[in-house]
């Protein structure tokens, strides 16, 4: 176990059917087990950009009652939004979708954020954590081929950093890596830090 959380008096649980969120707190070396909802990801259309993912996660987090989660629960839940040109880029749904959203960012630089809520009975911490990362000129060759080959549907943006497309395609980022995957473990791990000395 992580040697700061040896004597962790909490469960973790971590509320997320993303295999990469799984496999990055895995990398922390802490123990959690896994559990995942449907939620609503509706927000409020005038909200800025820069908000929702916050307010997404915390709303994820409000989908499960107490008595769903083990006891001593401490939730852990997530949100990643893509924002360019002052636009949100969700998930794509469709093939077209998704070729929409990878010419978008296309020789452009972009924000992705990704929104913590940390859950205990009686205290809830929210923050956010922003990437800067600037995409190459693609080619609709390369937009093509990634798309039949990695069906990246379930992604923010139509992209995952960690694919091909993040190998042939990111010239430049400022922030955390791991925050574009979906979860910014540094940050993760001082916000747990200051979730269990309040």
């Amino acid at each position: 176990m992580n040697p700061l959380f040896t004597t962790l008096e909490f469960s973790l649980v971590l509320a997320s059917g993303s295999p990469r969120r799984r496999q990055l707190l895995s990398g922390m070396n802490l123990p959690f087990s896994v559990i995942s909802k449907e939620t609503d990801e509706s927000f409020p259309k005038d909200m800025p950009g820069r908000d929702i993912a916050e307010y997404l996660c915390s709303k994820k987090s409000d989908a499960f009652e107490a008595n769903e989660l083990p006891e001593n629960f401490l939730l852990i839940t997530a949100d990643t939004v893509v924002v360019v040109d002052d636009q949100i880029l969700n998930k794509a749904s469709t093939k077209k979708e998704a070729q929409q959203m990878l010419r978008q960012l296309s020789g452009k630089w972009h924000e992705v954020i990704t929104g913590i809520c940390l859950r205990s009975v009686g205290k809830k911490q929210v923050c956010s954590t922003t990437t800067a990362v600037k995409f190459a000129v693609l080619s609709e060759a390369e937009i093509e081929w990634y798309i039949e080959n990695y069906k990246p549907y379930d992604k923010a943006g139509a992209y995952g950093i960690q694919e091909w497309i993040g190998y042939i395609g990111i010239e430049e980022i400022k922030g955390s890596f791991y925050n574009v995957m979906g979860l910014p473990t540094q940050r993760l791990y001082q916000e747990l830090i200051r979730f269990l000395q309040k």
